[in-house]
C-alpha cells in the first residue's frame, strides 16, 4: 500500500536559515514537526541571495541540488570547490563542513536533502524523460522544478506537480509508477530509508 501527500508551492511557509544568513522552506521533515536540531532527515528549498557560510549540521549528510539560479560556488576550508551552474547540478557533502556559497550571477535557488547518517540514508537522483519508475520501499519525495508533471500512481489515480511542487510517497513494498513530463521539465526524485 502507498500513502501520497501532494505539496503545493504555495502552501510552503518562509523561515530563516539555521545561522541566519537566507531563507528556507521546509517540504517535509521526519518525524513531522521535528526542529533543527531533532529530525531524522529533512527536505527543504533554500533562497541563496547573498555570498556566505552555510548552517552547519552535526551528524548529518546533506544532498543539495540547484534549481534555479546562474553559477553558485561552494567551496570547504581544504579548498576543494564545486561550481553549480545548471539547474539538476547537485553537490553531496557532511553537514559538519564549512561550506562557503560564492554567488556569480546573483540569487539562485536549491533543493536540499538531509538525513541523520546513523538513522537513515539518503539519495537523490534528476529525472530529465518521461518513464516507469519502480520505487523501492521506503519514503519518497519528487519535486518538480520547471513545468507540470504528470505522476501516475495506479491504473486509477493520477498526481498533477506544478512547477515548485513536491508529491510525497510512503510504500511499505516495491511499487511502480509512471512519470509523464514535458520536454523542458525537470523532475527531482530524492529517497529516504531508515537504517
Amino acid at each position: 500500500m502507498m500513502h501520497s501527500t501532494q505539496i503545493k508551492a504555495t502552501d510552503l511557509t518562509p523561515m530563516p536559515w539555521k545561522n541566519g544568513g537566507g531563507v528556507t522552506r521546509e517540504v517535509a521533515v521526519w518525524p513531522v514537526g521535528a526542529g533543527l536540531d531533532a529530525f531524522i532527515w529533512r527536505i527543504s528549498l533554500a533562497e541563496v541571495a547573498q555570498s556566505g557560510p552555510f548552517s552547519r549540521f552535526a551528524g548529518i549528510d546533506r544532498i543539495l541540488v540547484l534549481i534555479d539560479g546562474h553559477g553558485m560556488e561552494l567551496a570547504d576550508t581544504h579548498g576543494d570547490s564545486t561550481l553549480l551552474q545548471q539547474p539538476g547540478e547537485l553537490l553531496c557533502f557532511a553537514g559538519e563542513a564549512e561550506i562557503v556559497s560564492t554567488l556569480h550571477h546573483g540569487t539562485t535557488h536549491d533543493f536540499n536533502l538531509m538525513w541523520r547518517r546513523d538513522q537513515a540514508n539518503g539519495h537523490v537522483e534528476i529525472i530529465t524523460t518521461s518513464q516507469s519508475m519502480a520505487l523501492a520501499a521506503g519514503t519518497h519525495v519528487l519535486h518538480a522544478v520547471s513545468s507540470a508533471i504528470d505522476i501516475q500512481l495506479s491504473t486509477t489515480e493520477t498526481k498533477r506537480l506544478a512547477a515548485g511542487d513536491s508529491l510525497i510517497l510512503n510504500t511499505e513494498k516495491p511499487q511502480a509508477i509512471s512519470i509523464q513530463k514535458a520536454e523542458s521539465g525537470l523532475l527531482i526524485h530524492a529517497q529516504i530509508t531508515s537504517k
